[in-house]
């Protein structure tokens, strides 16, 4: 798979939006993309699954809820590498769990994610299997809007690797 065929599979899923947005962070972009319009398209899906599993080793998955958990459990099953899902909080009803699934002592994991802006949502997962005893020193993504993120998961000693930027996503492209 090559960047090309990424870029044209979200452009064709209408996952890039042109307008006045307000992001998740409280900022607003000329820009949205639509995270449930690619990880709904089974395409897309494929793609990105296959793209992430050339990136990841050995490392459990892990993903951040409720975006990337379609994109975790595509690259397992391509994978067959088994992942968690790390929520915003612990719930509060049922285990109580923050972190679902299996997470044995001193595990290396790779943290998937969907679109990375400030980069917050990755470093709180990042943080939260870090408390648990997991080893965590990478962070992929599919698309990084290049506003903070590389710089903010540096800051704690977590890559950042974009599957695209945002920059190759709308080069020539403000229709």
């Amino acid at each position: 798979m090559t960047n090309d065929e990424l870029i044209a599979a979200l452009r064709d899923a209408d996952a890039v939006k042109f307008g006045e947005f307000e992001l998740s962070h409280g900022g607003t972009s000329e820009y949205y993309v639509d995270k449930y319009l690619f990880e709904t398209d089974p395409g897309c899906l494929r793609l990105i699954a296959s793209a992430f599993a050339d990136r990841v080793g050995n490392e459990t998955l892990a993903g951040v809820a409720l975006g990337a958990v379609p994109l975790v459990a595509v690259t397992s099953t391509e994978t067959d590498t088994p992942y968690v899902i790390v929520r915003k909080e612990a719930k509060e009803y049922g285990t109580g769990n923050r972190i679902e699934g299996r997470l044995p002592a001193d595990e290396s994991v790779v943290v998937l994610e969907d679109v990375a802006t400030t980069g917050r949502s990755a470093l709180d997962a990042v943080e939260a299997l870090r408390e648990a005893g997991a080893t965590v020193d990478r962070v992929l993504v599919v698309v990084d809007r290049g506003e903070g993120a590389t710089e903010l998961l540096a800051d704690a000693g977590v890559e950042l690797d974009a599957l695209v930027t945002a920059e190759d996503l709308l080069a020539d492209d403000r229709a």
